[in-house]
């Protein structure tokens, strides 16, 4: 999530460029023969007369991008490598071309072939908010054969949803984040507390803690996204697994449970559940309050686990302390506590234009499912498909983590990368604003509904 948010006027290009696209090409959008030279000289033509199906046993060449250079990526890079030959091996007919470009090179070259209808045979997309003008300008394939075929029930659930515009999958999840509340099993046993399971038992805890003088929750809500996870996950428990969901789909943004939790969130911030200060404090300066021992919770994603288990950087002494648990349900409410607020990295996605399509889409089927087994031990990475944790040698917390996403009711989008960048900036905004007693929930609420209307 703290690296999800793209600026309005990027994407505002994007659609541009698509719409341009489209146009030029009249009712002809397929047309995937044309060639375009890409900004370094290379040819990026994806309608090659030498790539032809395998039906024939001729060679295919599948050309794909993908965004982890050697150097600063080693360990996903090297896991790319190792799949595409696993695949070419099985595939002696298939040629598979790679090009790698950092993560920001790689969204502005994406965009400018898109332009030209000159996109990969496979590549990398991100969810929600930056795949809907790839979509809407028919440059992504749909994959919804491959997720009733061979990848039915592989992934966790809610995740390939992300990648969904009006009933159809446009992309394959690779990476996964939920957000745990760790807390340190030191602090929590020296006052003879237990893990949570219902939110009045949460609030004892933090009574408890304050009434000691230890801050319960560490928060840096400067950096406004992980105030929201603690929003949405009361949104959630409140209010059901779609409520949210349906609010950025509808641009509505009224529903009671919506209101409701925001009256809650104030209600935390009451209560003093977080660490003095905290909307003026980034995640990294709340981050360092929690790993110093001086707050007994932290809400954060799963990028976080290593810290708490495999990182050689962070004392042995401090790992062994932390754990996690899931965020209580509410009394009355409609959330499941196997709900978890959390969102997928990149997805592969197939170019809709691509003359070697179906082959392209059996490499990404391989693909996936290799990562999936693969990328937690080789990489660090939680895929977007279930894990056999009883296959892995990983540490406790690593495997319990994994077992959870498995049993997973859902996973619920973040709600800024559900929306648009407009409504996602201002989402930010009321966050802060909200925990800041800046404006009431029924305030909160109505703003966030007249951005979302606006469709930006």
């Amino acid at each position: 999530m703290k690296r999800k948010a793209f600026s309005a006027a990027l994407l505002l290009l994007a659609l541009t460029l698509i719409m341009a696209a489209c146009g030029g090409n009249g009712s002809n959008s397929g047309n995937g023969g044309e060639k375009s030279n890409s900004p370094n000289g290379a040819n990026t033509s994806t309608g090659d007369e030498g790539n032809k199906t395998d039906s024939t046993g001729e060679k295919v060449t599948i050309k794909m991008m993908h965004l982890w250079p050697d150097g600063s990526n080693s360990a996903q890079n090297k896991l790319v490598k190792q799949i595409i030959s696993e695949y070419e091996q099985a595939n002696p007919n298939v040629k598979v071309e790679t090009e790698v470009l950092e993560n920001e090179q790689y969204k502005n070259k994406i965009k400018v072939l898109s332009a030209s209808n000159s996109l990969p045979d496979v590549g990398f997309t991100w969810a929600a908010g930056f795949l809907e003008p790839y979509v809407k300008g028919n440059m992504f394939a749909p994959l919804d054969d491959l997720l009733q075929g061979e990848l039915k029930d592989k992934f966790v659930a809610g995740t390939t949803e992300a990648y969904a515009v009006d009933g159809k999958t446009y992309a394959l999840p690779v990476e996964l984040n939920i957000v745990p509340v760790y807390y340190n099993k030191e602090i929590f046993a020296k006052y003879n507390l237990q893990p949570p399971q219902t939110y009045e038992e949460f609030k004892n805890i933090i009574k408890t803690l304050n009434d000691n003088k230890v801050t319960p929750i560490a928060l840096g809500s400067k950096d406004a996204w992980t105030g929201s996870f603690w929003y949405m996950y009361l949104a959630d428990r409140i209010g059901g697994p779609d409520v949210q969901d349906q609010a950025v789909a509808s641009s509505t943004f009224n529903d009671p449970s919506l209101i409701e939790a925001a009256k809650e969130a104030q209600e935390l911030v009451k209560s003093n559940a977080f660490v003095k200060g905290f909307n003026g404090l980034s995640n990294d300066e709340a981050k360092s309050e929690f790993m110093n021992e001086k707050a007994a919770m932290y809400a954060m994603g799963t990028w976080e686990v290593p810290n708490y288990t495999t990182n050689p950087d962070i004392p042995q002494e401090f790992r062994d302390k932390i754990g996690f648990f899931k965020f209580p349900t509410i009394e009355g409410g409609k959330g499941n506590i196997n709900d978890w607020v959390g969102g997928v990295g990149v997805g592969l996605f197939v170019s809709e234009n691509s003359k070697v399509k179906e082959e392209a889409k059996k490499f990404v089927s391989f693909f996936v499912q290799r990562w999936g087994e693969l990328s937690v031990t080789d990489a660090g990475i939680i895929p977007g498909t279930k894990v056999d944790t009883s296959s892995v040698n990983l540490p406790q917390m690593f495997i319990d983590v994994l077992n959870e996403l498995n049993n997973a009711s859902k996973v619920i989008l973040y709600l800024d990368v559900q929306m648009k960048p407009v409504a996602s900036e201002e989402h930010h905004n009321l966050i802060q604003a909200l925990l800041g007693n800046a404006v009431t929930p029924e305030e909160f609420a109505q703003k966030q509904e007249d951005v979302l209307k606006t469709g930006k």
